[in-house]
């Protein structure tokens, strides 16, 4: 059997529509489940919607409507963005599930019987945008003499009966931790926040609330409703059957890796492990906070109205030129910018021009000259050999080693590379000229780029599925060829050349992008 490999996406709080920072989160965790679906792993990649909390009931309230009526609007949502994305989750969670609550209850059941859980009374200080406690030391304020969050948000001085959990206890076997696994956060710059962070000291932590009633209730207090974290981050668990399917469960957990945005590090680094901890449960493997996506140099907001909704992108670009721009152009695990002009640049330089154009002028030149019939054995030179040996080494080890260090432009920037290296190579082979000069040295080097095209093709499927998935198609390589181990043997190439398959004419994958006027 193959080996499990486990993989979510924070799960998206649907008090509005989806934005871009959704999108490219959905983008990149999905691009990591399709490269390790290829790799041969038995991958389970998990993503949803997080529907309780403050937040929700007064957006519900704000609205004349229930709850339950806004998350189930706003959910769909979320998963029609997903689908347009050509996001491949295997389960779309949603926090109002009643599996949902099974779970969330059989967790705090389990800090109850490690003795983490007390009754208590809270003050202090809570955003309900953020849906976060602050301590005093830890407010800014504004050039008005208001309060307000780390993040600038609003915060509002709140005293209620609440249940809490004795993170205080987990100080020093949080940092043990971290000591003993360095990657257990990354990048570094997350790690290096999240240590500061508690070597600072931790509070025990207010884990109920009793002001409103839209959320998980607390076993034995009914009362009160779970702090929306605790149950957000229990949805890891559900979406893999806790606690009753102990086969899924016992198969896929502990996570592989939490793919999450860096404004929420703190719940997944600091409140989630010791919760884990106090219920007995293994810890993920890794928690990777990827930074934020920018307009033009600004960070987005309502006021600026710069909000861009990823359905018009997808709508204006295309939904792989969409994906192959954002896991190009910005570092994962640092900030980012995009706009209209930086997307059209980039898919016409590197999709349009060099690989689409490649894969373009090959084929057709194979479709009209020779009859759409590839050679089956060639008499290779060594720079045919050197050529194809570039692309193996760029598509199945260094494109694989970057992936699996989730350094996903630096995996592109290696296949790019190697897609100029083709390009190279057929400007100076020129087979337009040896179709008249050397009949047999054209069939040749038409072979030898015709393999490297292959295997560009299925190594960026993680990246641009569809795009990939339909060159591939026209190119008749074999559904179940089209892996790493596929690039490694060759034995694709050989296969079709020597089936009865023969090339049509083809259509440009990658037809140039224009920039929309509004833009």
């Amino acid at each position: 059997m193959s080996e499990p490999f486990y993989i979510t996406t924070a799960i998206s709080y649907p008090n509005g529509r989806p934005h871009i920072g959704h999108a490219y989160e959905a983008i990149a965790a999905d691009a990591i489940a399709r490269f390790r679906r290829m790799q041969g792993r038995d991958v389970f990649f998990l993503t949803g919607t997080d529907e309780h909390g403050l937040k929700m009931a007064q957006t519900a309230r704000e609205r004349g409507i229930e709850p339950a009526a806004l998350a189930d609007e706003m959910s769909s949502y979320f998963r029609e963005m997903d689908e347009k994305l050509n996001i491949s989750f295997d389960r779309f969670i949603r926090t109002t599930e009643p599996a949902h609550h099974k779970a969330s209850q059989a967790i705090w059941q389990a800090m109850v019987d490690s003795g983490d859980i007390y009754l208590g009374r809270y003050e202090g200080w809570y955003s309900v945008r953020d849906e976060a406690y602050y301590a005093e030391d830890e407010l800014v304020t504004a050039e008005t003499g208001e309060k307000l969050s780390p993040q600038g948000t609003e915060v509002q001085w709140t005293v209620e009966e609440s249940w809490f959990f004795r993170l205080s206890a987990y100080q020093d076997r949080l940092l043990a931790y971290y000591a003993a696994n360095p990657d257990f956060i990354r990048p570094e710059s997350r790690r290096n926040e999240v240590l500061r962070f508690v070597e600072g000291g931790l509070a025990d932590l207010s884990i109920s609330r009793t002001s409103f009633d839209w959320g998980v209730k607390v076993p034995g207090s009914p009362d009160h409703v779970m702090y929306v974290w605790v149950d957000a981050l229990t949805n890891y668990l559900t979406g893999i059957g806790y606690p009753d399917d102990g086969g899924r469960f016992g198969r896929f957990w502990p996570a592989d890796v939490h793919i999450i945005g860096k404004d929420i590090i703190r719940f997944h680094a600091v409140y989630w492990p010791a919760f884990l901890m106090s219920a007995g449960l293994a810890l993920p493997k890794q928690v990777f906070g990827h930074g934020f996506l920018l307009h033009r140099g600004e960070k987005m907001s309502k006021s600026l109205g710069n909000v861009v909704d990823p359905n018009d992108l997808v709508a204006a670009f295309g939904v792989d030129q969409l994906r192959y721009f954002l896991l190009r152009e910005v570092t994962f695990g640092q900030d980012g910018s995009y706009s209209a002009e930086a997307i059209v640049a980039k898919v016409n330089a590197d999709l349009a021009n060099s690989f689409g154009n490649l894969a373009q002028r090959t084929l057709s030149f194979i479709a009209k000259n020779c009859d759409g019939k590839l050679i089956d054995g060639y008499e290779a030179t060594d720079g045919d050999r050197r050529l194809l040996g570039e692309v193996r080494d760029a598509c199945s080890v260094q494109f694989a080693r970057h992936m699996e260090a989730l350094e996903l432009s630096a995996a592109i920037e290696t296949w790019l590379r190697a897609v100029f290296a083709c390009n190279q190579y057929i400007d100076a082979q020129a087979p337009w000229t040896l179709r008249k000069t050397d009949p047999e040295r054209m069939s040749a080097v038409l072979a030898v780029l015709y393999e490297a095209i292959g295997n560009l093709a299925i190594a960026i499927q993680p990246i641009i599925p569809g795009s990939a998935d339909r060159l591939l198609d026209l190119m008749g390589v074999p559904r179940d060829e089209r892996t790493y181990e596929a690039i490694r043997s060759g034995e694709w190439y050989r296969k079709v050349a020597s089936s009865d398959f023969r090339l049509a004419a083809p259509t440009p994958i990658f037809p140039k992008l224009e920039l929309p006027a509004e833009a």
